[in-house]
């Protein structure tokens, strides 16, 4: 009921907050001011080079290199671009080493203003030449690792693409680890995770839109979706969203989930994630959005729905069968990560009588002398393996893993040798922590769940308990993922193919309906036993029986 009132708050603030922006921007165009306007670029190319350091607050990594070319030296240029971000080989041969060889074939020399023409389609070797007017468009590029080119008497200048900083190749996830399964993951760069995903997908349909957001870092974003299978309002709710953001940075994807996100207060995400190109792919295919964002190998996809936490890559590249067993199974940790604490209170501290009689004994053997009720026992414990999980992550590798391993042992062997808790308390919390692994994505919101659990069952047992999960399944049925409800795929229509069980790919035809529009037909449907058989011609069958 506490979530179900605070959505109900939440949901009247966003309609306020939404009237309250709507109001601004009325006012906005009504009392419309004159924008500052910009600095050109101008003739001077000393001027030029002022302003540009000025904007760039006289940084030391700015290396301005001034060139003369053309007959007799005739032209004068410079190239400004920031240290570290450029590759020098592109730009010694790209570049400068073009336009020092250039010579005019003609007797006519082309005069200052039509020079950058010239150099950009017909000197310069680079793949990406841009015209800019605007001083601002030249910081802009040498912040993004291009190089400038100015020239002397000429108010255009050239952005050349000559991005070269240092980055991580292609290893394989350190968050998705697979038995069966491509093992690539995305890096930190913008342009490879783009490409990684382009070699899934060879489709024209695959459409990118490129984004910047943040006043202060000036984070490249790319919108990913294949144009005719993803719904087109979901498309332009993405881009208005991200569109509408006044930040100064975005440093990870993390910051645009927290921004475009549905439910900000709700302990499910409704954006998801992954760092596999093949998942992202798969999402894709489905009708989804990604949006990848430059410094981050995790990209975001949208919508999300609450099966794909128990979903897998790998449920697709091994048998139905045992994937729709494995699923079943991550299923089940989950009720019993968030559920299995507060069953354990409300039976030893309520409902005795539903025990049985020789287990009863043991446990009651178990937490005699025990100073602590067994609410506060459980929340001790789980408390304690917290503690070991976060030091385990934050810790290098090596010694985290032996702090959470040799912790762990330590600590319950002494708790129960000391009498602080009993055995059967050690195993209830050694069983929970094994459980949340099953279903990493849903682990915040499994954490917050159990301990809201366990207080409604050491206030009322059993009935806060069964309150509680009503009270979950509700929330869950209201949330919605950029219109798509959140709990799709439980309901009774074809989705059920791909849910708590995995039916053979043969079989699943349909995209899923709320989420794919126009084309929403995967395969052609066929049964792989009444598959027909390669026609083989009577002459061929008769001379092998008579050659037998």
């Amino acid at each position: 009921m506490a979530l179900l009132f605070l959505g109900f708050i939440i949901r009247k603030l966003r309609f306020l907050n939404n009237r309250r922006h709507s109001v601004r921007d009325d006012s906005a165009e009504n009392h419309n001011s004159t924008p500052k306007q910009e600095p050109k670029i101008q003739k001077q190319l000393s001027n030029n080079l002022d302003c540009l350091k000025e904007i760039l607050s006289g940084s030391s990594d700015l290396k301005v290199h001034p060139f003369r070319f053309g007959p007799d030296g005739k032209f004068t240029g410079t190239l400004a671009f920031i240290d570290g971000l450029v590759d020098n080989p592109t730009l010694t041969n790209a570049i400068l080493r073009p336009i020092m060889n250039w010579r005019p074939n003609g007797k006519t020399l082309p005069d200052a203003q039509e020079l950058a023409d010239v150099l950009a389609q017909v000197v310069l070797c680079a793949g990406d030449v841009k015209e800019a007017s605007l001083l601002s468009e030249l910081a802009s590029g040498c912040l993004a690792g291009d190089t400038a080119v100015l020239l002397d008497g000429c108010a255009v200048g050239l952005v050349i693409s000559t991005k070269g900083w240092d980055k991580r190749s292609v290893t394989e996830p350190q968050s998705e680890t697979v038995v069966r399964g491509p093992r690539e993951g995305f890096t930190e760069n913008l342009r490879t995770n783009t490409a990684l995903i382009r070699r899934k997908i060879k489709s024209g349909q695959l459409c990118v839109a490129n984004m910047t957001v943040g006043r202060k870092t000036r984070t490249d974003i790319c919108l990913m979706y294949l144009s005719g299978v993803a719904d087109p309002k979901v498309v332009e709710t993405v881009k208005h969203r991200i569109d509408h953001l006044d930040v100064d940075s975005i440093l990870e994807s993390g910051y645009i989930e927290e921004y475009i996100e549905d439910a900000p207060f709700s302990p499910f995400a409704t954006v998801g994630y992954s760092e596999k190109p093949d998942v992202v792919a798969g999402r894709l295919l489905e009708g989804r959005i990604a949006v990848v964002v430059d410094g981050t190998p995790f990209v975001l996809t949208v919508p999300m729905l609450f099966i794909e936490s128990f979903q897998t890559t790998e449920d697709y590249y091994t048998r139905p069968l045992y994937a729709s067993m494995m699923r079943i199974t991550r299923f089940f940790g989950y009720f019993i990560t968030v559920f299995a604490p507060a069953i354990y209170i409300a039976l030893t501290a309520f409902h005795q009588e539903l025990i049985p009689t020789t287990l009863l004994f043991t446990i009651a053997n178990a937490r005699e002398g025990t100073p602590f009720p067994v609410f506060l026992e459980v929340f001790i414990m789980l408390f304690a393996f917290e503690i070991l999980r976060e030091a385990g992550i934050r810790l290098p590798r090596p010694v985290g893993q032996a702090i959470s391993i040799v912790g762990a042992l330590i600590m319950g062997d002494a708790a129960v040798s000391a009498g602080l808790v009993g055995a059967p308390m050690v195993i209830l919390v050694a069983i929970t922590a094994v459980a949340s692994f099953l279903v990493p994505n849903q682990n915040d919101s499994a954490s917050l769940l159990r301990v809201i659990m366990m207080v409604l069952a050491a206030f009322v047992g059993f009935y806060g308990v069964s309150m509680g999960f009503l009270a979950v399944l509700l929330h869950l049925g209201s949330l919605t993922s950029f219109g798509v409800p959140y709990f799709d795929g439980f309901a009774w229509t074809s989705n059920l193919q791909d849910s708590v069980v995995r039916m053979p790919l043969w079989s699943m035809v349909r995209r899923p309906r709320d989420i794919a529009r126009g084309d929403v037909t995967r395969r052609r449907f066929f049964i792989p036993p009444l598959r027909p058989y390669a026609h083989q011609d009577e002459d061929d069958s008769g001379g092998g029986e008579g050659h037998e």
